[in-house]
């Protein structure tokens, strides 16, 4: 029986909320994909792209607490995170500047408030 995506340390409900969405309902399916796969599935459906919840991910998945990634480490994250929203960016219509793809379709039509 597949276990629950909660039962990484360090992720909890509204993560694996946002997993499923992407379409990852478990631990064995996300440490197969990987990091990297798993946040640009994360993206693609819809979910914020957020640099802490990105390094945060690579953490769980080596068995680390989050704020275990500092100096050299957490910038060359940053560069990895920068180039997979560029690429999601580029390569998704429905999305706009990282916002939920409704946001995106609500401000093409006009329904955005602009202040």
């Amino acid at each position: 029986m597949p276990q629950p995506i909660t039962s990484i340390h360090g992720i909890g409900p509204a993560t694996a909320e946002g997993f499923a969405r992407a379409g990852i309902t478990s631990a064995e399916q996300l440490r197969e994909i990987g990091a990297e796969a798993a946040y640009e599935d994360w993206i693609a459906a819809g979910n914020p792209p957020h640099f802490i919840g990105y390094y945060a991910l690579h953490m769980a998945l080596q068995g680390r607490p989050w704020n275990d990634c500092r100096g050299a480490e957490k910038a060359a994250f940053r560069v990895k995170f920068d180039a997979l929203k560029a690429r999601i960016d580029a390569g998704i219509p429905e999305m706009d500047k990282g916002r939920a793809r409704l946001d995106a379709a609500l401000d093409e039509i006009g329904l955005i408030r602009r202040d």
